[in-house]
């Protein structure tokens, strides 16, 4: 059993699509039409066959109130590892990235929390 997909809820695909290709770095995979929306994924330069993020079209009224339940708590949707956090919040910050949690040290780990533009906090972490 592995891991090859996981989801992320996106308020708009284009928009989504541009933030994670553009400012974070990611690649297109995937993108196939799926009626109203696509199939979309982007994965890892580092890792063009590892796992791949479907930028999931927040469709669905639930998952809309679970999204922004978290987002106002102040929770992240989801962690993407990096080789270092400091130089990384340094790098999205010039890219105009907002982030509500500058690197923190936490036991092993440095964290930092930014939000995608597209209704998330995503947390970046070093280990």
């Amino acid at each position: 059993m592995r891991i090859k997909l996981t989801s992320i809820m996106v308020d708009d695909q284009d928009k989504a699509l541009k933030f994670y290709t553009e400012i974070l770095g990611f690649q297109k995979k995937v993108e196939i039409p799926a009626g109203e929306y696509r199939w979309l994924t982007v994965v890892s330069p580092d890792e063009p066959n590892g796992t791949e993020l479907v930028l999931e079209p927040n469709a669905n009224p639930a998952s809309k109130v679970y999204q922004k339940a978290l987002f106002d708590q102040g929770i992240p949707l989801t962690a993407l590892e990096v080789d270092d956090a400091q130089t990384e919040y340094e790098r999205l910050q010039k890219l105009g990235v907002v982030f509500s949690m500058k690197p923190t040290k936490m036991g092993p780990a440095t964290i930092a929390i930014f939000e995608d533009t597209c209704g998330n906090r995503i947390q970046i972490y070093q280990i």
